[in-house]
């Protein structure tokens, strides 16, 4: 997947989809949470678009469309993309070896775009440290570290040459990964069962259309947006930089 596809990624396929449906809708945290599975999936741009096509084209079909309904929500769209994911990895391993071009030397992401990103980050994990402190002292620990980590990583957007984006990225994945199980350990039991509730209310009526894998995805990502919204948290990784 290009760099710029890559971080793009969620605004590419809300604008198709919102195309698609022929009005613009309300993000909600599922179509979040899947477009996140078919991002860490690997899942390449193209694939995703050309399996949202299909889903339009099924429920085109379907007794639902002719009833007048509408199709609100890429959990329909998951089986067409797995299946256009599957079909451009057959037809990539039968084209031979790759022949990489040339790196493009235009960044999808200014050095004072991504600075400014991560210092807005570091100022509000310092800001939710604070608040933390005295009633979780472990979790406020976390935090500053966590913002100490992002400012140690500035400098390396002052080294010449072309930025290592991909690198970068996993740098912030890890430290999201660390941050959340950090939250997780101090979030507040009954706000994390509502945000059950409301997943298992959501996915309700897909559930028969996913495997057991592909729930159990989609259920951590939802879980993990829930977390980092309820201690007012920011994301890390440059996907949310657009």
């Amino acid at each position: 997947m290009e760099s710029f596809n890559y971080f793009n990624y969620f605004t590419e396929i809300e604008e198709y989809f919102w195309r698609r449906r022929g009005a613009h809708l309300l993000v909600s945290p599922l179509d979040w949470a899947i477009v996140e599975t078919w991002q860490k999936a690997g899942i390449p741009l193209g694939a995703v678009l050309k399996g949202i096509d299909r889903a339009f084209e099924s429920w085109g079909r379907s007794r639902r469309a002719a009833g007048g309904r509408q199709l609100k929500s890429l959990a329909y769209c998951v089986d067409a993309v797995l299946d256009a994911a599957a079909e451009a990895q057959e037809a990539a391993a039968g084209t031979g070896p790759e022949i990489k071009s040339s790196r493009s030397t235009t960044e999808p992401f200014s050095r004072a775009e991504l600075k400014q990103y991560l210092e807005r980050n570091a100022a509000r994990l310092r800001t939710a440290a604070e608040k933390h402190r005295t009633k979780a002292a472990v979790l406020a620990a976390r935090l500053e570290d966590t913002a100490k980590r992002l400012e140690e990583a500035l400098p390396l957007l002052d080294s010449p040459g072309p930025l290592a984006l991909e690198d970068l990225e996993r740098r912030l994945t890890v430290l999201e990964e660390k941050l959340t199980a950090a939250l997780s350990a101090d979030a507040d039991e009954d706000a994390m069962l509502a945000t059950r509730r409301e997943m298992d209310r959501s996915l309700a009526p897909y559930r028969r259309k996913m495997s057991a894998e592909q729930l159990t995805q989609l259920e951590r990502q939802y879980m993990q947006k829930s977390l980092f919204e309820q201690f007012n948290v920011p994301r890390l990784s440059l996907f949310y930089l657009t």
